[in-house]
């Protein structure tokens, strides 16, 4: 039977009170003594290869009751090293702190203080011969082993946790898990890097990010150690200028990395999706999860946001049976975790979601699975829907009430829900797009991505002759789009290889009222969704093909799923592109393997985006009947 949508307004006195009953601690004001609280302790902790894995575990002092082991594995150092050093807080929020968990933290193979050499995305041993068979699912199973043999006053259960690297190991830690295991919250995990997270999105490198992260990250080292690597040293606050004097992908080895990086060189020996890739992706791996997951992803996120869709939609399908929930919130990456949720860049909320989230969902959830405490009633998808500003739950995602609409591309950047009248096949728009000038993906001089890009003011792209933009007229009435947004468009290029870019954005009123972010919010465009398609990958990501030139070609790709209102007296606004530097590395608009480009290689080239009644390209959005 399907659950009725329940509003949860923005008090959290009541938010989810029809859902969740439980006494939380989180009402105890004032500030927590960890080292008052719990007895820290350091341990090398051997995997069945011999490895052995440095692990702290904070115990409370408390030694009359029982606990929880809480574990969290992570690629990012567990400082503070030393068993007089103390960390200030442990548990996803401060409630699991004053309720009294064992915490268990880990540095994983190859990482830190840790034993062992650590690979990117370390895929998955299918087959375990012997115990050299290793992965990240058995390093998990033999730490949380260890544990329940080592560590005194334990319950016998265990829950894990973890936020993108640390998430992605949560969910290493559910494939083949550990009978003790009782729940897992996997947050803003990755789960195929080839398709939609970290490194590519279908197939396009995501040269800022993974030049950023593996430079820091990825080096090779010469054995454990407690120092962090430092920051690189880019020269310029301009990351634009940067990368594109760089000139091309297959330089950045020998101008900076010195092949100490050696995920930066396998990335380039693998330009498409083959088995390099296909082995590494999660998603294969996750049938029979027995034990609660609370999967967890920000609408906003610059890294992850394919990969908590795609693992709770995996586990969905594999494992109907699963008590799995999807909570989505108006957050940046890990937004919920480092942020009150009130705001993000120019755009406000109205409450402070990432508190809700913290101690009305979280906190409940693990209680509950390793505590017996309360009760967890929760539906199977608790969203945020943003424009409106408010808390939703369904018992399905998207909700079943979804009605499929097509937004069309009309002469005039016009937008709308009629399909194209004409009937020359040729109507189209057009654009000359220059490698060598490509479009920013931010107007933000910095040298990293960030996040605030996600939902950043459009305004600065609108205006160059390499985008079209398209338009509604001003909205009569409240559309509210739930679920994944496609984008299907006819095109063609003078090249032989082209990017497209098309984005989702919410004009706001000319008279829309300013907020605290210092830009004039009248005519706003507030960036919902965007993504990027390789054009060689449209028929086949493993076999790429030549775009003919001149020739009209169908393009469809997903924007990922949004849950927003477009409000009254607001405009829908779609813009088409074919870069977007320096999130997205250039394409010279020829066909070839782009990690071997030389600078001659990159050419200008003519594109068509067409809207006539043969070939009418349009946005299918999921729009909700409420």
């Amino acid at each position: 039977m399907r659950l009725k949508r329940l509003l949860i307004p923005g008090s959290l006195a009541v938010i989810l009170m029809a859902l969740l009953s439980l006494q939380v601690p989180w009402a105890q004001e004032g500030a927590f003594d960890v080292r008052e609280h719990y007895v820290k302790s350091e341990h090398m902790v051997p995997m069945r290869d011999g490895v052995k894995l440095f692990t702290i575990v904070y115990t409370p002092r408390d030694a009359t009751g029982e606990y929880p082991i809480l574990l969290y594995r992570t690629p990012y150092s567990i400082s503070p090293y030393g068993s007089d050093n103390y960390a200030r807080r442990l548990g996803p929020s401060p409630e699991f702190d004053r309720d009294g968990y064992i915490f268990a933290f880990q540095d994983v193979r190859g990482k830190y203080r840790s034993e062992g050499e650590f690979q990117v995305i370390k895929a998955i041993v299918p087959v375990k011969a012997g115990p050299e068979d290793v992965d990240e699912s058995t390093d998990n199973y033999d730490t949380i082993e260890w544990l329940l043999q080592n560590i005194p006053n334990h319950n016998g259960r265990v829950g894990q946790w973890g936020i993108s690297y640390s998430g992605w190991q949560t969910v290493m830690g559910m494939i083949d898990a550990h009978p003790a295991l009782k729940a897992s919250s996997p947050q803003a995990s990755p789960s195929d890097m080839f398709i939609g997270d970290d490194w590519h999105h279908n197939g396009a490198f995501r040269l800022m990010y993974a030049f950023s992260w593996l430079s820091r990250n990825a080096r090779a080292r010469s054995g454990p150690t407690q120092q962090r690597s430092g920051r690189f040293d880019y020269g310029t606050p301009w990351g634009y200028r940067f990368f594109l004097d760089v000139g091309t992908v297959a330089r950045i080895n020998d101008l900076y990395f010195g092949n100490q990086v050696p995920a930066w060189i396998e990335f380039m020996e693998h330009g498409t999706y083959d088995e390099y890739w296909q082995k590494q992706c999660a998603l294969q791996h996750l049938e029979d999860i027995q034990h609660p997951i609370l999967n967890v992803a920000g609408w906003f996120d610059a890294e992850d946001f394919y990969g908590p869709m795609s693992i709770y939609y995996t586990i969905e399908e594999k494992n109907p049976d699963n008590k799995s929930t999807l909570v989505a919130g108006p957050w940046l990456h890990g937004g919920w975790r480092s942020m009150t949720g009130d705001v993000l860049g120019c755009i406000e909320f109205g409450s402070e979601t990432s508190l809700f989230f913290q101690r009305e969902i979280q906190y409940p959830f693990f209680s509950y699975f390793l505590k017996d405490k309360g009760e967890w009633k929760a539906p199977e998808a608790v969203v945020f829907e943003t424009g409106s500003n408010r808390w939703m739950t369904y018992d399905q995602w998207p909700p079943e009430d979804v009605v499929h609409r097509n937004l069309y591309f009309h002469p005039d950047g016009r937008l709308s829900f009629t399909p194209p009248e004409e009937e020359s096949a040729d109507a189209c728009d057009s654009y000359i797009s220059d490698p060598d000038k490509p479009v920013p993906f931010s107007a933000e001089i910095r040298t990293t991505q960030g996040h605030l890009w996600m939902i950043e003011d459009q305004r600065f792209a609108a205006t160059r002759p390499d985008v079209l933009v398209y338009q509604t007229d001003i909205l009569t009435e409240d559309l509210t789009v739930a679920g994944p947004i496609i984008a299907d468009i006819f095109v063609s290029t003078t090249g032989t290889d082209s990017d497209w870019i098309v984005k989702l954005i919410d004009v706001l009123p000319g008279d829309a009222p300013d907020t605290d972010c210092g830009v004039p919010m009248g005519d706003f465009q507030m960036l919902l969704a965007g993504e990027v398609f390789r054009g060689k990958f449209r028929n086949s990501y493993t076999t790429p093909e030549p775009m003919v030139p001149g020739q009209v070609t169908e393009i469809k790709f997903d924007l990922r799923d949004r849950y927003h209102t477009f409000l009254k007296g607001h405009r829908i606004m779609v813009q088409v592109q074919s870069t977007w530097f320096p999130v997205i590395d250039r394409n010279p608009q020829k066909f070839m393997d782009i990690y071997r480009a030389e600078p001659s290689d990159f050419q200008k080239a003519t594109q068509r985006v067409y809207r006539s009644a043969r070939y009418p390209s349009y946005l299918i959005l999921g729009v909700l009947d409420k």
